[in-house]
């Protein structure tokens, strides 16, 4: 593969800039399992403060946070509702099924990443039947396929587990990106949930780490079960003073992000053999034909740029290693590819 010069493949990519490196260096530090890291009690605490919850965990990926949040609502042989594209059912491989025994429930996504709420509820069973698991949350996860989920609509789903007495999960994986663009705070966003789970190490560009926010019952129990997957860090401080450097530095640059990705869905959208999705914030998917698809990945492979996808699908990604030069490099090579397509998909005038 050609050296990356322009890396659009996802905002997991990106580098401890200089101001957190020295964050992480001067971090006051303790044994976390023992509760003694000063600088993770922090974190947990400006996190818990921030979305207006009892407590907050400290762990070291989004996957584990999902799980232990799934784990916390449920018992063995209990059920979960999420998306049949949500990271918790699709992307986490198996583990609340495999390590929690959890049943989950996956239901269809429609255009806009929700789940139709009619089904959501005719979905949850359990109660006095005994043939059926018993569902006990829904989880949802915003931003799903970077489109934010309307407020509306969460309080919605809110209102029909309430109904049911049954527990609500926020997959926060992207909750700043998904706060920035409906224009609320993060507390608001996340007022309706039980538990949230925020990655520090995607948008906001910590180079590890999630929290778990919840009731305090909720997040002793996944704390317990932090210590049984192996999730209990010791001197964590150096990783948890990144997360609370790039809370504290890099969310309201999250627009940025946001402007760029426009621009380059815009760019590429002047190609009609692009499919593109219009982003509501830093994540853009296109489709195309598998040939075409696949042959302007593999071009921009050569250029230097990176993006991931395959079968003609694409996926593109702003970040905060990501700039304007970088939005204009990409779009020139894409503009670039399909020039030349164009020009050997036209029939060489007869010589005689």
């Amino acid at each position: 593969m050609t050296d990356i010069l322009h890396d659009f493949r996802s905002d997991t990519v990106t580098r401890p800039d200089a101001g957190m490196r020295e964050a992480i260096a001067k971090a006051q530090v303790g044994d976390d399992v023992f509760g003694d890291d000063p600088t993770v009690n922090r974190l947990e605490r400006h996190v818990a403060g921030m979305l207006g919850k009892e407590a907050a965990l400290y762990v070291p990926s989004g996957t584990m946070s999902n799980l232990l949040a799934l784990v916390s609502h449920c018992g063995r042989g209990d059920a979960f509702i999420a998306g049949a594209e949500a990271h918790c059912y699709k992307y986490e491989a198996g583990g609340a099924a495999v390590l929690g025994s959890l049943q989950p429930q996956p239901l269809p996504h429609l255009a806009d990443g929700r789940m139709d709420l009619k089904l959501i509820e005719a979905t949850i069973s359990g109660g006095d039947d005994p043939h059926f698991a018993e569902t006990k949350v829904i989880a949802l996860e915003n931003t799903i396929g970077g489109r934010a989920l309307p407020m509306r609509y969460m309080d919605e789903v809110a209102a029909i587990a309430r109904r049911h007495k049954i527990g609500l999960h926020l997959d926060g994986a992207r909750l700043f990106n998904a706060a920035t663009a409906l224009g609320v705070s993060a507390k608001t966003l996340t007022a309706q949930f039980d538990t949230v789970s925020m990655c520090l190490s995607k948008g906001l560009g910590a180079p590890v780490g999630s929290v778990l926010s919840g009731s305090g019952e909720l997040i002793g129990k996944a704390r317990r079960m932090r210590k049984m997957l192996g999730g209990g860090m010791r001197q964590a401080g150096v990783l948890a003073a990144a997360g609370l450097y790039a809370l504290e530095h890099n969310v309201e640059r999250l627009t940025h992000d946001h402007r760029r990705a426009r621009t380059l869905a815009e760019g590429l959208a002047r190609h009609q053999q692009l499919r593109v999705t219009m982003p509501d914030t830093n994540i853009i998917f296109v489709d195309a034909d598998a040939a075409v698809g696949d042959g302007l990945r593999a071009y921009l492979d050569k250029q230097g740029v990176a993006i991931t996808g395959r079968y003609g699908q694409q996926r593109w990604v702003t970040h905060l290693d990501v700039g304007d030069a970088d939005v204009a490099a990409a779009l020139e090579h894409v503009d670039a590819y399909f020039a030349g397509a164009e020009r050997a998909a036209k029939p060489l005038r007869n010589a005689s």
